[in-house]
């Protein structure tokens, strides 16, 4: 009976201990937040990295997908890449126009808008998304440049209406260029929150139901850990020569290069380096879709400053070649208003550049022609030399320590100075030189 009460005692101490650790549930892990970053011109890489960002937030199970941005513009076919990835994201995409005083101009306010949340942080700005073509604006009828506008227009009037915006303010940044403040974006229902920082943004959006573009609703839920994605070395390299500016010294230096090999024979690293950097800025240059004109231009004044070494135009082809290079260089993007320009202050430094230093490279070869040659039978023509017989036509001189056949249209008599004049084969050509060291007959 005792051993009955003990057992009895013991099962309900127990029951009472495990009970409570019974009834707890494994919790799941929280889903992270991943945040990428874009702060510059929006170019092919960029739609790589949010491709590959986008991938990996969907493999890890992210909640939401934040967008910090800040660009002045972009190519438009890469903008329409962005935009349909976010529009076709499974998972509920942010974009955070930040930090304070970012722009989210041009291609920014497409890629904005079409987000299933939209914010800006103080003193930000969003608009002026009028499109212009990447190719010679001029070649464009006033009906094709309305043709582009209106289709700019129709496609974000869709992304704002599907996305809950107001499409007629969003129409307005196209049409009319027109640019909003973040209070502004706010009061005209373009963007959904003001946030003074990521964590801010996180906060004010988390629980809230958001809905996809294909009709469903997800609700947010930003309080798990923030998962930063960072661009790949490689892309992060890309990124950096995507700079019109960089591309463009990038292929100037190619340029460079390449001409002082010409010019140096044999030099080899400047041959090598200049070619890299020559493809490099041609690359960067085609991604932008710089005008194929400008860099035909810019090509044939790398072609005609090369022939300088080689044709004697007395810097003809070098005036040519830098004149070439700068019409080149000012129309590579002319007409673009979206961000991607070259600083016409950086064509005309390089430029004055380009020609000190090719002015440098003609003066040195001009140099090295005059100069006389000290090698080879060539080196004998006006040295100074002593018949070692008789000359009359024929006889030998002493020359340099060596002996040597000469001719001689006068009669030259053993002992005395003599100058060659030329060499054919083996035997050099003479004339008496008067006392005081001058020539014959000067």
């Amino acid at each position: 009976m005792f051993n009955l009460r003990k057992i009895l005692l013991f099962t309900i101490l127990l029951i009472f201990v495990i009970m409570p650790f019974s009834s707890l549930k494994a919790v799941p892990p929280q889903s992270p937040v991943y945040v990428l970053s874009i702060d510059g011109p929006i170019v092919p890489v960029v739609a790589d990295y949010v491709e590959s960002g986008f991938e990996t937030a969907e493999k890890n199970g992210a909640s939401c997908i934040v967008i910090e941005l800040s660009t002045p513009g972009g190519l438009y076919s890469t903008t329409q890449k962005i935009v349909t990835k976010i529009l076709n994201s499974p998972i509920p995409v942010v974009v955070y126009v930040s930090p304070a005083g970012a722009w989210a101009g041009s291609a920014g306010t497409f890629i904005t808008l079409s987000a299933n949340v939209a914010a800006m942080a103080p003193g930000s700005r969003i608009g002026a998304a009028h499109p212009v073509s990447m190719e010679d604006d001029t070649a464009l009828s006033d009906v094709q440049k309305q043709k582009i506008t209106h289709d700019a227009a129709a496609w974000i009037r869709s992304i704002a209406e599907n996305r809950g915006r107001d499409p007629k303010n969003a129409e307005m940044a196209v049409i009319e260029s027109k640019s909003f403040t973040d209070t502004e974006a706010l009061n005209a229902h373009l963007i959904d929150f003001k946030a003074t920082n990521l964590n801010d943004l996180l906060k004010k959006i988390n629980g809230l139901t958001v809905k996809n573009f294909d009709g469903t609703t997800t609700t947010l839920q930003t309080d798990g850990p923030i998962k930063y994605f960072p661009m790949s070395s490689a892309q992060k390299f890309l990124f950096a020569i995507s700079d019109p500016n960089i591309a463009y010294l990038l292929m100037s230096a190619g340029i460079l290069g390449i001409v002082l090999e010409l010019y140096h024979p044999g030099a080899i690293f400047p041959g090598v380096a200049g070619g890299i950097s020559l493809l490099l800025g041609l690359y960067t240059l085609g991604t932008l879709n710089a005008q194929l004109s400008g860099m035909l231009l810019v090509i044939l004044g790398l072609v005609l400053l090369a022939s300088e070494a080689f044709v004697v135009s007395h810097g003809i082809l070098a005036v040519g070649g830098i004149t070439s290079f700068v019409l080149g260089s000012l129309m590579l993007f002319s007409g673009n208003q979206m961000g991607l320009t070259i600083n016409k202050g950086v064509v005309f430094a390089t430029a004055f550049f380009m020609a000190v230093f090719v002015s440098f490279l003609l003066a040195a070869v001009i140099k090295a022609q005059k100069r006389k040659v000290v090698t080879g039978v060539e080196g004998l023509i006006g040295e100074i030399g002593i018949a070692v017989s008789d000359i009359n036509p024929n006889g030998i001189v002493l020359v340099e320590g060596e002996r040597w056949q000469a001719e001689s249209k006068e009669y030259i008599a053993k002992g005395e100075k003599v100058v060659i004049t030329a060499v054919e084969g083996l035997t050099v050509k003479v004339e008496k030189i008067k006392e005081g060291g001058s020539k014959k007959n000067d």
